[in-house]
């Protein structure tokens, strides 16, 4: 299936758009690179800690998004495997609406793992499967019936995708939550994060829930 320039562009913007908005969200972790800086009185500790919670957050994004890459079923299921995906993550948006309280097994972790914290909060939160309808937008191809050449090289097409696609999304949410976690560490300070900062729980699971209606409607319309 191919896909018109701005189809792509509107496709890649939602996979940075989405990182932007993961990194904005202070439950993929910036808090906790502020509160290293500050701890240890170092800039360098705060960019350790942002670099460990990008790390943690690529290895989700890829532990959702390489399964699927190598599923030779995209071939001929593209437009179910999209709907299903797009009603999982509208599932996840519902039961986040409904259940509020955020996972107890992650304050359990201690400060020093924060790679495995970012892996985990990004795996509860459904961050990697807001991304799975806009992958499957992006490698949909489709392949004549029989042809295992060439379904060998849409597994190679998907893969690579996936890995890009997981290392734009986390570049974009480091840099979101970085300048978020810099400004308050060198300027802004933790009273301005206490007064003025907002819940976006409500807004986390919304979105989850309008990315799953988008896949869906992408993958029935053909896009």
């Amino acid at each position: 299936m191919d896909f018109d320039a701005s189809t792509m562009t509107a496709l890649w913007g939602a996979v940075i758009l989405s990182g932007a908005y993961h990194g904005v969200n202070p439950g993929m972790g910036w808090p906790l690179a502020v509160s290293a800086g500050l701890m240890e009185a170092r800039h360098r500790a705060m960019a350790k800690a942002i670099a460990a919670l990008a790390a943690g957050h690529l290895l989700a994004m890829l532990a959702i998004l390489l399964p699927f890459s190598m599923m030779t079923a995209l071939i001929d299921w593209q437009t179910e495997l999209r709907v299903g995906a797009g009603l999982l993550v509208i599932a996840m948006g519902v039961y986040l609406l409904i259940n509020r309280r955020h996972p107890r097994f992650l304050a359990r972790i201690p400060p020093s793992r924060l790679v495995l914290w970012s892996f985990l909060a990004a795996m509860a939160h459904g961050a990697g499967l807001m991304l799975v309808p806009i992958y499957l937008g992006i490698c949909g191809i489709d392949i004549a019936e029989g042809n295992h050449e060439a379904a060998r090289e849409l597994m190679g097409q998907n893969l690579a995708s996936a890995f890009m696609v997981a290392l734009v999304h986390t570049a974009a949410m480091t840099a979101a939550g970085g300048v978020i976690a810099v400004a308050i560490y060198a300027y802004l300070g933790l009273k301005f994060l206490s007064r003025t900062w907002f819940n976006l729980d409500i807004a986390w699971a919304s979105s989850l829930i309008l990315v799953g209606a988008f896949g869906i409607y992408s993958a029935v319309q053909g896009h």
